[in-house]
């Protein structure tokens, strides 16, 4: 007798779908579950990933960084745009006094090419003029150093309020980094708690917390980066300012300094 041939592959495996459906089958005619997958609640995950909407179910922490940062963004280009201005002003007019004093031979005859200015550089002429007159009984010796010594306090001055604001922009440019890396932080602590509470690594669970804090990073970068270009435009913008005001400053010593050797031509002998 031969030996009875083994069943084939294809009769096992089918055996074996036949015996899983009938052991689901009753499962569920009696009510039963049937083991899932366990599934994040579409609820808990966030529907739009925009910045936006990024910001509007970030944490009350995070969002108050995003808005402090968004303050300071809007207050640098305030500040670049009233303090462009106000420079490119200030430098036109200097610009334009220090070339009427180029052709005048005398103080008096300045003040009438200055005429009704009231810039800096009408200052400069006018605190030159009052030191002549009040130095009128003086020994001419020290006029001119007198009248140096109010220059430069005139020059430091109007130094001084050109550049008042510029040090906002250097605060801004070096704090806000760090203030967006504080919401960084923050959010993603934040994001770790909701993955405890979860009770699951799901990409889809972490990565919504994880966005929403670098937003806070790249917001912080936005204000802070054309902070530090603008500080430093400004930076050599009013260098130059100050450089026109020094020649300003020194065409008047020389103005006033060929007034008094008119006025005293024996003490100009005598000092050459």
């Amino acid at each position: 007798m031969t030996a009875p041939a083994a069943p084939s592959t294809f009769k096992i495996f089918r055996f074996a779908g036949v015996a899983a459906v009938g052991s689901v089958l009753p499962m569920l005619a009696h009510g039963q579950d049937v083991v899932r997958v366990p599934t994040l609640p579409a609820a808990h995950l966030p529907s739009n990933l925009s910045p936006w909407g990024m910001f509007l179910g970030a944490d009350p922490v995070v969002k108050a960084v995003m808005i402090g940062l968004a303050f300071a963004s809007v207050v640098t280009w305030t500040v670049w745009l009233a303090k462009s201005i106000e420079l490119m002003r200030a430098k036109r007019a200097a610009a334009s006094g220090l070339r009427r004093l180029a052709t005048a031979p005398s103080l008096p005859e300045a003040q009438l090419a200055l005429g009704a200015d009231r810039g800096v550089v009408a200052s400069l002429l006018r605190a030159a003029t009052e030191e002549v007159r009040l130095s009128a009984d003086l020994p001419v010796s020290g006029i001119k150093q007198r009248i140096a010594g109010r220059l430069e306090r005139i020059e430091a001055a109007a130094g001084r309020a050109m550049a008042r604001g510029t040090g906002l922009l250097a605060t801004i440019g070096s704090t806000a980094p760090f203030v967006g890396l504080f919401g960084t932080v923050w959010g993603i602590m934040n994001s770790f708690v909701g993955i405890s509470k979860a009770q699951t690594t799901s990409l889809a669970v972490v990565a919504p917390g994880i966005a929403e804090a670098l937003l806070a990073t790249a917001i912080g970068l936005v204000a802070a980066i054309p902070a530090v270009v603008i500080y430093n435009v400004f930076a050599r913008a009013i260098g130059g300012y100050r450089a026109l005001l020094g020649d300003a400053s020194a065409e008047v010593l020389r103005i006033a300094g060929r007034d008094l050797d008119r006025q005293h031509p024996r003490l100009a002998d005598a000092a050459e």
